[in-house]
């Protein structure tokens, strides 16, 4: 006996109901022509995920139930096919003071034109960029439906990464465990998700099914690479990342049990940590842009590295017909920064404008001269060459409406190395999640690999090996103001995506000066970072709805620091 089971690795569009319900049809119509008897949809596949507070809207819900009614019906005519949807349903009690939550994560198994049942999803995260107890209350049940003479248990996502819904699952009947989810990538996370997988499978002694979303929300990427696994928790299946698709396995009973059969070629090769890194920076790019409607995108390019990584990330995502730079030389602009944004420019054939700011420039001061008399150049005038700029491009992107692209990085965000309607000014800030140090890791990949075919080694090299500067002031650097990169980074990591505390970082080898600076810079620049465009989130702990922290607030970590 053999039953041919199938993924839907799809890409769906938060609150697109009628789209993604004709997405999901259209795939179960194509799995069943070619054989497969059970598709497994993603978590929450007719909402998209994360809804946010659309999920806290009656009329959302009840159109979401509308939509699965819908699918149940477009697919009565499929003989002995059974769908996995996921979508949320139920309500609340809601005042203006109080909610209390009956609504839930939840996946029907349709046969036929009918719902059969609906699983309601146990375990809720509510950790990093989760907060599904906002929206949901847990399920208390468990799902299992037969197909083609397999037990299939199905769960949701985070229930799989606890002991009791597996066990549940199996001692209700299930041969095999049907997961499906929606798990925002950051690096390293797709080792991690196979590795609990199989933990599960091997606890359960059950093959187990992972069906996974793909495509950009917002900030958050979801990086798709649904996989199977055999009861001993090997693997079966790994399909791309990144990719839509379908995904197709055989699930076939033997004296052992069930197994999972798939083609040799099923097991992607597993791929180097930058190029899945490259592959969600341009979808969260292309989704962003492409989902909201945007024509194309424009940045500054200012021949240092951020702009020049950002530009090759937005080329790759949108094609060089829908990005254009412009370059705004100040009195501070190196010669060799205006040459190699040309040059970068050229390699990768996008439109290029040079604008300068000079006399610009020279107004605001001649503007402000009474007001700062007898005062000495500071980063007041810094600021208000970077604010010349911001307007100049937000300007552009009024009259062509293509969104601005910032070029801020996670280094500078953390420390507050970048300036309020700025450089901060712009629709979308596509490396705010990288360090420094990974910018230039980066830069040097895409150097070396052209993965979407628009131009081998787009950087100009003096770009990658020149010193950082925002050349705001004559032979400025960025270590005239921050610490080595390779220190703060070291440092970033530690205390702002892994939560040690200072002690802990000196003690690992920093300077105590150097660490309670850069915390300081953290505590102290929360008000910018409130304020900055939405960006791609790429790692387990980035700034946005992974950190949030009060803009006023007293405590001092630093040793003494709390005593009266």
């Amino acid at each position: 006996m053999t039953l041919k089971l199938a993924i839907a690795q799809l890409n769906f569009v938060v609150g697109d109901l009628a789209g993604n319900a004709r997405k999901i049809v259209d795939a179960a119509h194509q799995a069943h022509a070619e054989g497969a008897r059970v598709l497994l949809t993603p978590e929450l596949s007719i909402a998209g995920y994360a809804a946010e507070d659309l999920f806290l809207r009656p009329a959302f819900t009840e159109a979401c139930d509308d939509a699965v009614k819908g699918i149940a019906a477009a697919l009565a005519d499929l003989k002995d096919m059974v769908v996995v949807v996921g979508h949320p349903t139920g309500g609340s009690l809601r005042s203006r003071s109080v909610a209390v939550q009956m609504r839930y994560n939840a996946a029907s198994v349709i046969k036929e034109g009918r719902i059969l049942e609906t699983y309601a999803k146990r375990e809720l995260p509510n950790y990093q960029v989760f907060d599904e107890r906002r929206y949901f209350t847990p399920g208390q049940g468990t799902c299992v439906f037969e197909a083609g003479g397999v037990s299939v248990g199905v769960l949701i996502c985070e229930d799989a990464w606890f002991d009791e819904p597996a066990e549940l699952a199996r001692a209700a009947g299930a041969e095999v465990l049907a997961v499906i989810n929606a798990s925002p990538y950051h690096v390293g996370k797709e080792g991690e998700r196979v590795a609990r997988m199989a933990d599960r499978a091997r606890a359960v002694g059950l093959p187990l099914v992972y069906a996974h979303l793909v495509g950009g929300q917002d900030e958050v990427v979801f990086d798709g690479a649904s996989f199977a696994l055999q009861a001993d928790g090997a693997p079966a299946m790994q399909a791309e990342s990144f990719k839509e698709g379908l995904v197709f396995m055989q699930l076939k009973r033997s004296p052992q049990g069930i197994g999972v059969v798939a083609e040799p070629s099923a097991i992607a090769v597993p791929r180097e940590a930058e190029a899945q890194l490259w592959d969600a920076l341009v979808l969260g790019v292309r989704d962003y842009i492409g989902k909201n409607g945007f024509p194309g995108a424009i940045l500054g390019l200012s021949g240092g590295i951020d702009s020049a990584l950002v530009l090759a990330i937005a080329v790759d995502a949108l094609g060089k017909d829908k990005v254009r730079a412009v370059m705004m030389p100040s009195p501070y602009t190196a010669d060799i920064s205006w040459i190699d944004a040309r040059e970068m420019a050229s390699r990768l054939g996008v439109r290029y404008d040079e604008i300068s700011i000079k006399h610009t420039f020279e107004s605001f001061k001649g503007a402000l001269a009474g007001e700062f008399k007898g005062l000495p150049e500071d980063t007041a005038e810094e600021n208000i060459q970077a604010r010349i700029r911001g307007t100049l491009l937000m300007a552009l992107s009024n009259k062509f409406g293509s969104i601005v692209l910032t070029t801020g990085n996670k280094s500078e965000m953390a420390t507050g190395y970048c300036t309020l309607y700025g450089d901060m000014a712009g629709g979308f800030a596509v490396i705010k999640d990288l360090l420094k140090t990974t910018v230039f890791a980066l830069a040097r990949w895409r150097n070396a690999h052209d993965p979407y075919g628009t131009g081998a080694s787009p950087i100009p090299e003096r770009i990658i090996t020149r010193p950082p500067s925002a050349e705001l002031r004559p032979d400025q650097t960025d270590q005239d103001s921050l610490p080595p990169y390779d220190v703060l980074d070291g440092i970033l990591a530690r205390y702002m995506q892994d939560d040690e505390g200072i002690d802990e970082i000196i003690a690992a080898g920093y300077e105590r000066a150097v660490v309670e600076r850069v915390a300081r810079l953290i505590k102290i620049n929360e008000y910018k970072r409130r304020q900055a465009p939405v960006g791609i989130r790429v790692t387990h702990r980035s700034f946005g709805k992974d950190w949030r922290y009060p803009i006023t607030s007293k405590f001092n970590e630093t040793a003494g620091a709390q005593k009266p």
